[in-house]
Formats: structure tokens, sequence, C-alpha cells
């Protein structure tokens, strides 16, 4: 699927809107979901961060594939905290714990 320009970013947005609390997605998983190729998961950060809605964007709902979390010592302590309230578990190496469990599909 070729995707007009921005389009791509719009799908991004509108997925990332649609994780529910407790549950997470890849960055791979998110960028195939909206129509790209795996290797525009590097582009899922930048793309979130210049949403017109991204005081809304549960940001921390989106992990590597290997279920580690993405460490910025500016937002550790909102994560932990957005983590607990919604019962996100993580290991001793800020790995997701039982990540296929939890783990969100889009429909």
């Amino acid at each position: 699927m070729k995707l007009a320009p921005g389009e791509f970013s719009k799908k991004v947005w509108e997925l990332a809107l649609k994780i529910p609390p407790g549950r997470v997605v890849t960055y791979g998983y998110l960028a195939v979901s909206a129509g790209g190729h795996p290797m525009m998961a590097q582009m899922i950060t930048h793309i979130l961060s210049k949403s017109p809605d991204a005081d809304k964007v549960p940001w921390h709902r989106i992990v590597y594939a290997n279920g580690k979390i993405w460490m910025d010592p500016k937002y550790d302590k909102i994560r932990a905290k957005l983590y607990k309230k919604e019962g996100i578990k993580l290991d001793k190496n800020n790995r997701i714990i039982d990540l296929e469990k939890i783990f969100h599909h889009f429909s």
C-alpha cells in the first residue's frame, strides 16, 4: 500500500490513540499497521511528538520489539506512574513482563 504524504503520520496518530490502557504495541507493529514498512518504526517517536494531540497520545504504550521501554530521564518517573496506574509491570532490565499477554492487536 502506497501512502500519500502525511497519510502515514495521520494513521500512526489514529492507531496510537486506540491503544487501550494496560496494553502495549511495538514500534514496528505500529508502523506496519499504519501501512508502512517495519523499518519505518524508527520514525514513530518523531511522528508522535508532532501530533496535533501530542498530549493525548499514549506514548508509554509503545515499546521496542523485545519488550524494552525507551528510557529518558526526563520522562522515567512519569512513565513509571503511568505503568503502575495501568498495571503494566517491568522487570529489572526495564522490559515489559508478559509482553505477549498485554500486546494489543489492531482489528
